[in-house]
């Protein structure tokens, strides 16, 4: 979980992605924060801004970061716990 936290500073979550610079605007674009957080921001704010939200991006991958984790928590747990 450490390490996902650094993605909210490389996100849309303190500055719109379309004021970074190019070499991280493809970075912030296409990971797990943005869509999440615009998604938040999408529907706290449906009236002032009609705009899409991007639902279904949000979901896709706080599921795949669920059964990521999931997984390797499983692993681990079988690893340590086997005699």
């Amino acid at each position: 979980m450490f390490f996902l936290m650094f993605f909210c500073y490389a996100s849309s979550a303190f500055v719109p992605v379309r004021t970074m610079p190019a070499w991280l605007r493809g970075f912030a674009e296409h990971q797990p924060a943005t869509p999440v957080t615009e998604t938040i921001r999408g529907l706290l704010r449906a009236s002032a801004n009609p705009g899409p939200v991007p639902l279904g991006s949000a979901l896709a991958w706080c599921g795949g970061i669920m059964v990521v984790s999931v997984a390797l928590s499983a692993i681990l747990f079988r690893r340590r716990t086997a005699a």
